[in-house]
């Protein structure tokens, strides 16, 4: 089975082909439309056998955005497959699932009322992730889709970690508490560790911290999340590329006051210029930072060390939600390739019976790895993320079982 994976952004679709066979997956082709709506769009495409190429052209929605990317997954040239009916499914990533989508999920027009409903909850982000979506309706009639939603993953969180402590009214009326987000990423790598350490996932005590451009961290418990960072929105939790994180609600209500700020203004300074570029005032990229701050830029360190006594705090909270710490997991650009990230994190961090080898750390890493010593109580692992291939696992499952459904009869089915 070939899947067709998409995760549609604002400005951006990004794509994989993976095909599944003999039990197991292989990526033929992958890449990303950027600057859709705008001059100089440009489509990279990169193959397995390590043909790339660049498109540029004007590609003025999400539509247009899908013919180039079926066009260029065509292509005599360039591309990996001979015809729109060898792509067998579509899998979308669907950032916000609200609380009635709380699995992957076969694409029908109720699954798609609910979505639309989700918008609210998620504006930024679910309709881009619908107008995907649309598109493929349109450009492949007849191709199942399935959304994988970001959020699905933390629905085991209980009551008192995901409710805020507002008028409960407030819940029941706008569906205000935490969701979490990253889900994908979480679920993938705490398997993933599992697997690693050879012990059953539900044995096990996990948390796992997804580091990138936006950051989460989540309590895994018996193989389910029980609590995550991120809240209503992916503002809350940890510090990141350009959002807050944690923040007392009465400042910013003061900075709008002070500022004369729109609410529009406000979301844009809590998003776009907070996190390591609005400490630092260089950039939102942990490697600029790190550079400016073996420089002796002050501001750059400063950044760093907000950043890294943060995510300190959240993982000695989250050893104390679970009762204890079995693996500590990093993942995502920041968590796979920042060693000094993990190292000033942790370095306070024994009591828990946390113990790293910084030669181990500070080596070039491939694959899923062990920074932990031999000795620590805690196996601490880097462990890259693969959330495309969650969504195109998901896909092919829901998939395969609607065929089997249809094949045996809902009767049939129902007793096999």
């Amino acid at each position: 089975m070939i899947v067709l994976v998409l995760n549609c952004g604002s400005s951006s679709v990004k794509y994989q082909l993976i095909e599944f066979r003999d039990g197991a997956s292989q990526v033929r082709a992958k890449g990303s439309v950027e600057r859709i709506g705008m001059r100089g769009a440009i489509l990279n495409h990169f193959r397995e056998d390590g043909d790339r190429v660049k498109l540029a052209g004007e590609i003025l929605d999400h539509q247009v955005a899908i013919e180039y990317i079926l066009a260029i997954l065509l292509s005599k040239n360039h591309g990996v497959i001979r015809a729109h009916s060898d792509i067998a499914a579509v899998g979308h990533r669907v950032v916000h699932g609200g609380e009635a989508l709380t699995e992957s999920v076969l694409i029908d027009a109720a699954v798609m009322e609910k979505l639309r409903e989700c918008i609210e909850l998620a504006p930024l982000h679910n309709p881009h992730n619908i107008k995907g979506i649309e598109a493929c309706r349109r450009l492949l009639p007849g191709v199942p889709q399935v959304a994988v939603f970001d959020t699905a993953f933390h629905h085991t969180i209980p009551d008192y970690a995901f409710l805020y402590a507002l008028p409960h009214v407030l819940y029941r009326r706008y569906g205000l508490r935490r969701y979490g987000f990253h889900g994908t990423s979480h679920a993938y790598v705490s398997r993933r560790a599992a697997r690693f350490v050879g012990q059953p996932i539900e044995s096990l005590k996990i948390i796992t911290c997804h580091l990138g451009n936006g950051c989460s961290i989540t309590a895994v418990q018996n193989g389910l999340s029980v609590d995550t960072s991120m809240g209503f929105t992916p503002v809350e939790g940890l510090v990141m590329g350009t959002r807050t994180g944690d923040l007392d609600p009465s400042a910013i209500l003061h900075i709008m006051g002070r500022e004369e700020l729109t609410s529009a203004e406000a979301n844009a300074l809590l998003n776009k210029h907070s996190g390591l570029a609005g400490i630092s005032g260089i950039s939102s990229d942990m490697r600029e930072i790190w550079e400016q701050t073996e420089r002796g830029n002050e501001r750059a360190r400063l950044a760093l060390n907000v950043f890294c006594y943060r995510l300190k705090k959240y993982i000695a909270a989250y050893a104390g939600v679970l009762g204890g710490l079995d693996i500590l997991v990093f993942t995502g650009g920041i968590g796979e390739n920042a060693y000094y990230v993990r190292e000033m994190c942790l370095d306070t961090l024994g009591f828990l019976g946390i113990e790293i080898d910084l030669a181990k750390n500070r080596q070039p890493l491939q694959g899923d790895t062990a920074i932990s010593t031999a000795q620590s109580a805690v196996k601490v692992l880097v462990i890259p993320t693969n959330e495309e291939l969650v969504i195109a696992d998901d896909t092919r499952r829901i998939v395969e079982e609607k065929e089997t459904q249809s094949t045996l009869g809902p009767v049939a089915a129902k007793t096999s």
